[in-house]
């Protein structure tokens, strides 16, 4: 904490460090609850008890991960009070409504019925249990909307007027919830949390199998996992594609930032693909360069020979920082690119009828687990570091949103949070573990139908 210098970087790290474990546990959340609603929706379909026993077995997963998710996201709401009052006060009129509605018409409707989905099979019958279900999955999915949109609308403000007290005012709600960079970043971080979710599923299950590799209820997690990246991590590519595209237009020195480059080439040599280097915020240029001539071009413009804007086009205030972004966009990327090989390795194995039997591929998932949430943190880091120094972009400098602290105050505050985190999220992974370490099993414990619901006899 010594190397926070002042109040406002250590306000922005302790955004940064609670953030981190939340939007980690959001992420599983929305994915565990769509995966729950297909395996029950497979299970009312086919009436095969093996779908049945995977959902109880991972129904107790995901009620730990609400109840971990729940507590670590307290803190953030706290955080926009505490340290960013004067964020709350200049942006609330907008930003109030949008986190409001997400209490309202997502949290509730999520926590609303996950009493019914962890009780009430026996009781309301399994029709009306998987509508509970499919009640949470869409509560979850509308929770990420009015989050994203209101942090979609502090990188695009939309629908707004300025005040003479210089806060912002709504006047176009329909442009403000569906700004122009909004549906990128839902459909990034949607299909984000369901890659997370799936190489998280199908390193559990490999490792599983590893040890019991007949079971057929492991098996069904890691085939539907491994068809889960395979068919969504080229869709998720193309996101990111059209993503970047865009934010190439409405955020151009982040773009700048996120492929390193300084200075404009000469009109015609096109952009080059920087593969490592090490940028100099001081000098102002990259040392130990590795580019490939050209490529660049090729994902930014779609042609060989057009340039994007450099860094040295903008005033040096409004550069964020670039060593920051220039790697965790290369952590996002290489890892999304792991998650391709891993999707089309599995596509080979299945033509072969050999995924089963193929030990490294195993290996591999298990070395896989956490790359789809690591590469979404990466990615997120991008999307954040990458709009400083504003929060709202172009309009509000991030030290104007500040409230009147002190360093000690929020680097003690910070303390706490860790030590409090270090105790949730330590409970919780111990009782993470404990589940995790034997595989699903017949007759799995958990919500159960009555027999007649079963077999499906009335």
């Amino acid at each position: 904490m010594a190397a926070f210098d002042s109040a406002l970087t250590a306000a922005r790290a302790q955004f940064a460090i609670t953030i981190s474990f939340h939007i980690v546990l959001a992420a599983l959340t929305i994915g565990l609850a769509n995966f729950l609603m297909a395996l029950e929706a497979l299970w009312l379909w086919r009436r095969q008890t093996i779908y049945l026993d995977v959902y109880r077995y991972w129904l107790k997963v995901f009620a730990l991960t609400v109840a971990v998710g729940t507590a670590s996201g307290l803190i953030l709401e706290y955080q926009f009070g505490l340290n960013w009052s004067r964020l709350s006060t200049q942006a609330g009129d907008i930003l109030g409504p949008l986190m409001f509605y997400e209490v309202l018409a997502a949290f509730f409707l999520e926590a609303g019925f996950l009493g019914i989905m962890l009780f009430g099979m026996k009781k309301v019958g399994p029709r009306l249990h998987f509508f509970a279900t499919c009640a949470v999955a869409m509560g979850s999915l509308l929770s990420a909307f009015w989050i994203l949109s209101a942090n979609s609308w502090m990188h695009t403000p939309a629908g707004y007027a300025i005040g003479a007290d210089g806060r912002f005012i709504a006047q176009d709600w329909w442009a403000i919830i569906f700004n122009p960079s909004f549906p990128y970043r839902f459909a990034h971080m949607t299909l984000a949390a369901f890659l997370g979710t799936a190489t998280l599923l199908a390193g559990v299950s490999a490792w599983q199998l590893l040890r019991a590799p007949q079971n057929p209820r492991a098996r069904l997690v890691w085939s539907m996992a491994l068809w889960a990246i395979a068919v969504l991590t080229p869709v998720q590519i193309v996101a990111g594609d059209l993503h970047g595209l865009h934010s190439l237009h409405v955020q151009p020195q982040k773009i700048a930032a996120i492929e390193g480059s300084w200075t404009r080439p000469n009109e015609g040599a096109g952009e080059p693909l920087r593969l490592f280097a090490l940028p100099d915020m001081t000098e102002r240029r990259n040392h130990w360069e590795l580019a490939i001539a050209r490529v660049g071009s090729l994902y930014l413009r779609h042609d060989l020979s057009s340039t994007i804007a450099a860094l040295d086009e903008f005033p040096p205030q409004d550069i964020p920082p670039v060593p920051t972004v220039f790697f965790a966009f290369r952590v996002m990327v290489g890892l999304g690119l792991l998650m391709l090989g891993q999707g089309v390795a599995s596509l080979v194995l299945r033509w072969r009828h050999r995924l089963y039997a193929t030990r490294w591929m195993y290996r591999w998932c298990v070395g896989m687990t956490l790359a789809g949430f690591l590469a979404m943190l990466s990615g997120w880091t991008v999307t954040e570091v990458g709009r400083q120094p504003f929060t709202v972009y172009g309009l509000s400098r991030t030290a104007d949103s500040l409230s009147a602290v002190s360093r000690e105050q929020v680097v003690g505050a910070t303390w706490t949070i860790l030590a409090f985190y270090l105790v949730i999220f330590g409970v919780g992974l111990w009782v993470l573990l404990r589940v995790l370490r034997e595989p699903p099993h017949e007759g799995e414990p958990g919500p159960q139908p009555t027999l007649a619901d079963e077999t499906g006899e009335s």
